[in-house]
């Protein structure tokens, strides 16, 4: 069974890691040829009607994902009856934002959001045709599968996108993409998943969920208000060419942090759920990823901030260097979110939503008054308090997963603080090495080369064992 759950564990890795990779890689490709097409004010557009699908899409989806995948043995029943209460809240927000699409342009003062949005927000149905069948895939870790899914998605929709602008349709090809995305996505998860739905309306399943569900509903809420505020306001008090330029940097330093968040999501929940009934081996598994995901996303965010100005400049030009400095800010909280994902995920399979939900609404609550306090000041002001705020909470996670687990400070400090610091070195002494540089080419291949060479006989030097234990995996996969 141990030996059972770990190449599983490893296997889910593995795929998300590729599936991760592959968005992300397809991502910066994608993102390069629309940042060289499109202009501020277009990205901002978008950015500022983005926090209305998530939100719909989470009150449609109302946190049952989670809730399936905690139950032991989801029946039918249990998936049919999240299925079809998808599909009525998800048709029905969409009829409710069509027809609020006028105020909220008229909150941006941007008429021309109105159209807009009614296309953009087709997400929502499109959505809801497959939440069960991916949590019957999420419960099964069925990693491989929904790789699969994601990464065809996302490389058609990226296709598609580029084309309409580079055929100069302006921000309705990123709202296209969006809408690709979710559709061949929904597609592919229906193909890959054998469940299937039947005509049979039972809402007690759902009914029972709820409680559940409903703190994870909120919470999620509160997580995109809280990862969207700076969109929101700097949309509303500043100008669309402001919000693009945040759009724009923050888009880049989440590409690097989502491929490593995407990974350990996919299966850090459903393995730790499994053993809730090993207090000890819990904890050990847990401490485990977050050693792997400090290995990886500390590096990876330190060196897109050593890289940020060059990697901009040559990228998507220098209309866009006003986001370089933004991003490094950014990097720093995009770094903690990974390991935040996990904590959280260990708070969610000892059943305790509600620990869940209060972290992320008092965050979300103090995130939106202390970026209304600096408004005034500016909107680097806004950013370096919202890093600051962001990356600090992670200690409060961490209070809470102390807990219901047992994680204590010092272990928590022993399986990060040393990547972190091997990683601020690496890059320190990388900059200093390569200073004198000062074509643009050369100076982003010497650092991106020297720092993962350098990173990498660190961790030689210092016989980290999941340096070792990631390279044995590679050459049995290979």
């Amino acid at each position: 069974m141990a030996e059972n759950l770990k190449e599983k564990t490893a296997k889910g890795l593995f795929w998300g890691f590729t599936n991760n990779s592959v968005q992300q890689l397809v991502g910066v490709v994608f993102g390069i040829i629309l940042g060289r097409l499109l202009d501020k004010e277009e990205y901002g557009v978008m950015a500022m009607i983005a926090i209305f699908p998530l939100i719909a899409k989470e009150l449609q989806q109302s946190g049952f994902t989670a809730a399936l995948v905690n139950l032991k043995q989801p029946t039918h029943r249990d998936f049919n009856s999240v299925f079809w209460f998808n599909i009525i809240v998800g048709f029905s927000l969409y009829a409710i934002l069509f027809l609020c699409s006028p105020l909220i342009a008229r909150f941006y003062h941007e008429p021309a959001l109105t159209l807009l949005c009614r296309y953009a927000f087709l997400t929502i149905p499109l959505s809801a045709l497959c939440t069960a069948q991916n949590a019957w895939l999420f419960k099964n870790l069925r990693v491989k599968q929904q790789a699969k899914a994601g990464m065809t998605a996302v490389l058609l929709s990226s296709i598609i996108g580029a084309t309409m602008a580079w055929l100069g349709c302006s921000y309705w090809s990123l709202a296209t993409q969006s809408i690709v995305y979710i559709g061949v996505n929904t597609l592919l998860l229906w193909h890959y998943s054998p469940w299937r739905p039947t005509w049979q309306l039972d809402f007690g399943p759902v009914r029972q969920m709820f409680r559940f569900s409903c703190k994870l509903l909120a919470t999620n809420i509160a997580i995109h208000i809280n990862n969207n505020v700076l969109n929101i306001l700097l949309g509303r008090y500043f100008t669309k060419s402001v919000a693009g330029t945040y759009s724009q940097a923050n888009a880049w330093s989440s590409k690097v942090a989502y491929m490593v968040q995407g990974m350990v999501q996919q299966v850090a929940q459903p393995v730790l759920a499994d053993l809730n009934d090993e207090r000890e081996r819990q904890l050990k598994v847990l401490r485990k990823m977050v050693r792997f995901t400090a290995f990886l996303v500390f590096p990876m965010m330190a060196g897109l901030a050593l890289v940020a100005r060059e990697f901009i400049v040559l990228a998507i030009t220098e209309k866009w260097l006003a986001s370089a400095f933004l991003m490094q800010l950014l990097c720093i909280s995009w770094a903690c979110a990974p390991i935040v994902t996990l904590l959280s995920n260990a708070i969610i399979s000892r059943g305790r939503s509600d620990v869940y939900f209060w972290c992320n609404v008092v965050l979300a609550a103090l995130q939106v008054s202390l970026m209304m306090i600096l408004a005034p000041m500016g909107m680097h002001q806004m950013v370096v308090g919202f890093v600051t705020l962001s990356a600090g909470w992670t200690f409060v996670w961490l209070f809470f997963t102390r807990q219901l687990t047992g994680y204590k400070l010092w272990m928590f400090l022993m399986d990060t603080l040393p990547f972190l610091l091997a990683s601020i070195s690496v890059m320190a002494v990388t900059y200093l090495a390569t200073r004198t540089l000062t074509s643009l080419w050369p100076l982003l291949l010497a650092r991106i080369l020297l720092a993962s060479l350098l990173y990498f006989l660190v961790m030689r030097l210092a016989h980290a064992k999941i340096l070792d234990e990631v390279l044995a995996f590679a050459k049995r996969k290979k």
